[in-house]
């Protein structure tokens, strides 16, 4: 079985905040409610979502089945067949016992369910105008976000995590660098203060992710990209909204430069 992440649809966000000692993640978006269409089909797209962009990242559980259930607003049976699709797909496992429940497995499908390394340039060519528009769109909302968290007042637990993120972002690690840069900006986003805009965020990412998971690894792009993120994150703790807004556009000019250059 092979499971897409369709794009979800636009909404204000839920917030979603997790607690690590005494500190708290900073609100991400993630269980948004499923409205309109087929709710097993959005029900799906949002786990995944919420897995591929690292929002519940490998190894940890996803809420108990009834709270989720609410948060989605879709029927527990719905939300069991779509845990079991992702089952499945190599997605998600359950365990038994005291200390079981639903855990990701893994970012990505499993070999036999479809999900092998696609030709990124086919890609490209299958998105067509969409990609074009996703850029575009991606630099408007991600370098609006940036301005925002610069703006804003940030409490020592949201610079932390900032700090934190940006760190895990320069993980080389090819299983693990895309969850990790998709994340960065997720966090990027949350700190910009407005839901609504880390909700779009989020779905943006998603529509680029798996072509740009497919980009091939170039050690020098990942030291631009390394070096660019740092410069954000500075920025923005630095209350410096104009110099954030200004290397996130560059940012998202580079990446955008690189994909559009696929459809060549």
């Amino acid at each position: 079985m092979r499971i897409h992440a369709g794009a979800a649809e636009p909404g204000v966000a839920a917030a979603w905040t997790r607690e690590t000692g005494a500190e708290t993640e900073p609100a991400l978006p993630v269980w948004r409610p499923v409205r309109g269409g087929n709710a097993f089909e959005i029900t799906v797209a949002r786990l995944v979502q919420a897995i591929k962009l690292g929002m519940v990242r490998v190894g940890e559980r996803l809420p108990a089945e009834r709270e989720l259930a609410e948060r989605l607003q879709v029927s527990r049976v719905t939300l069991r067949d779509a845990i079991a699709a992702l089952r499945d797909a190599g997605y998600l496992e359950s365990r038994r016992g005291r200390t079981g429940g639903t855990f990701v497995r893994s970012a990505q499908p499993a070999p036999d369910a479809g999900g092998g390394r696609p030709d990124a340039g086919e890609l490209a060519r299958e998105m067509g105008d969409r990609l074009h528009d996703a850029l575009d769109f991606r630099r408007v909302l991600e370098s609006g976000a940036a301005a925002l968290a610069a703006n804003r007042s940030l409490s020592a637990t949201e610079r932390q995590h900032l700090v934190g993120a940006l760190a895990a972002s320069r993980d080389r690690d090819p299983a693990t660098r895309r969850v990790s840069d998709s994340r960065l900006h997720l966090v990027i986003a949350a700190a910009s203060g407005s839901p609504s805009l880390a909700a779009a965020v989020a779905d943006v990412q998603l529509t680029l992710d798996r072509l740009l998971a497919a980009i091939p690894v170039i050690t020098r792009n990942l030291d631009h990209s390394d070096a660019q993120h740092a410069r954000i994150v500075d920025a923005i703790l630095a209350g410096d909204a104009s110099g954030a807004r200004a290397v996130m556009e560059e940012h998202c000019d580079g990446t955008a430069e690189l994909l559009r250059g696929l459809l060549t």
